[in-house]
């Protein structure tokens, strides 16, 4: 750059120097700068393979902690779901239960120097794409294992419906009011009516890829209480995604109505046109290796590829039009749910590297990021116990009326009281938009964090003792008859 400039100096001062004098000057200057460039150039040529050396090390050191990241989480769930389904419960709650162990309420609290090597050493965006990419799978995963014949049915139409709405509106009443009178003593800083907008919204989640892992272990996926159950769930989270954007737009003073309205428009189109054009084509193209599905069991590698192309585009569309990912997901396995061959090859294929690779993934990565801190005085407690009875009551007493009004006896209306009041992860995530914009404390968090727990802990031994009643009542009334 001195060399240069000092060029161009001589060069504009060439009319006030002698001719020869100026005209060896530039050439002394231009020589200079010669030298100048070949040595740069050298020096890149020598320095470019120690950069890309340099890189190429960098890239393995992240390999190296994703890796060893994704060994403990695999291993960890592994365990974790075994030693939940020895004492009767889901898989998917042991996950969950070994994600927060190993996050820092735990782990991070016993040994924080060999937690933050694992965990903290490596940026956490490979991480949270394998996790996300593994929920959109579980949630095509779960739309493929539904028979939604099931809702030909006039009555299950209409309990499907009716359940949806009551566990959005009850929960969401029973969470504003604890949201507001609780703010001004659990969430100071924050503005009450906000505080409350999202404790409504957190009440009023259920969680549909929980609930549709626990109705897969319970084989009820093909019963009509668990096609109610994950439908009323499908229309309940899309509601609820929908207020979460509202409530988020309003806290942020960035709400229109007009723009909410043409996102809700937009939802509802998009599955509309999803089942009126996607549907018969998707289907049109499964059908060409029917036969081969039905004779092998296997999916073609361009079956294979299409199918995923489909389901990555529609997550694309309904990330695009407001709601997350997860939705297009879903979408694509109803559309293809009633191709048997296909559900059938899918699930031996693909189905359990879905399970027992990205699930852990997603379920014990979503953990980490929660650290259940201390509520360390009986009143804090107190209201984590009025929260977790408002948010079961709000839910298992609004599907449970719903149902009975729609018919069904009471121990069915149990059993789809006690579906509803899944909540896990997705509750998770409402609660972690709410602690960064501030609206609810860090108290109010971890209340809302053991409050998923439980609800997450609580459905399957319950199911299974009330199916196991309903068994038995059967019995006795063949042997009666």
């Amino acid at each position: 750059m001195l060399v240069t400039a000092s060029a161009a100096v001589v060069t504009q001062g060439t009319s006030t120097v002698p001719g020869t004098q100026a005209t060896q000057l530039v050439q002394v200057a231009q020589s200079a700068q010669t030298v100048q460039t070949v040595q740069a150039a050298q020096t890149l040529h020598v320095a470019a393979p120690h950069a890309a050396q340099s890189g190429v090390h960098q890239t393995e050191a992240i390999l190296f902690l994703v890796l060893l990241q994704l060994t403990i989480i695999v291993l960890a769930g592994r365990v974790g779901s075994l030693v939940a389904r020895r004492v009767g419960q889901s898989a998917a709650v042991g996950e969950i239960i070994v994600g927060l162990l190993l996050g820092p309420s735990l782990f991070g609290a016993l040994a924080p120097h060999a937690f933050d090597f694992v965990f903290r050493s490596a940026p956490p965006g490979p991480m949270q794409m394998l996790s996300q990419i593994g929920l959109i799978f579980l949630m095509f995963q779960i739309g493929l294992e539904f028979d939604f014949g099931h809702l030909t049915t006039a009555r299950n139409r209409r309990a499907t419906l009716g359940v949806a709405i009551a566990c959005i509106v009850a929960p969401f009443v029973l969470g504003l009011g604890l949201g507001y009178y609780s703010a001004p003593i659990l969430s100071p800083s924050a503005p009450p009516f906000a505080a409350a907008l999202f404790v409504a919204v957190a009440l009023s989640i259920t969680a549909l890829p929980i609930l549709g892992r626990i109705l897969i272990e319970l084989d009820m996926t093909r019963h009509p209480l668990g096609v109610i159950a994950i439908s009323a769930a499908a229309i309940n989270d899309v509601v609820g995604w929908l207020l979460l954007a509202l409530v988020t737009a309003l806290v942020s003073s960035a709400f229109e109505w007009k723009s909410f309205a043409l996102r809700v428009v937009c939802v509802i189109a998009f599955a509309v046109l999803s089942f009126l054009f996607v549907r018969p084509l998707i289907k049109r193209f499964v059908g060409r290796y029917r036969d081969s599905l039905e004779r092998t069991q296997q999916i073609d590698p361009t079956l294979m590829g299409v199918v995923l192309a489909a389901t990555f585009i529609s997550a694309m569309a309904t990330y695009q039009l407001g709601i997350f990912a997860i939705f297009g997901g879903f979408l694509m396995g109803v559309l293809l749910h009633d191709e048997h061959a296909f559900v059938r090859a899918w699930r031996e294929s693909v189905g359990r590297f879905v399970l027992v690779f990205f699930l852990p993934i997603f379920f014990t990565y979503t953990g980490l990021r929660t650290n259940i801190g201390g509520l360390d005085s009986l009143g804090l407690w107190g209201w984590c116990a009025l929260t977790v009875a408002l948010a079961t009551i709000g839910k298992y007493g609004g599907a449970w009326l719903a149902a009975r009004a729609c018919g069904f006896d009471t121990g069915e209306s149990h059993i789809l009281g006690v579906l509803m009041n899944t909540r896990a992860l997705m509750e998770l995530i409402v609660i972690n938009v709410g602690y960064d914009l501030g609206v609810i404390s860090q108290n109010v968090f971890t209340m809302l964090v053991i409050m998923a727990i439980v609800s997450t802990v609580i459905p399957v031994p319950m199911i299974r003792r009330s199916l196991a009643k309903a068994a038995r009542r059967s019995a006795k009334a063949l042997r009666t008859n």
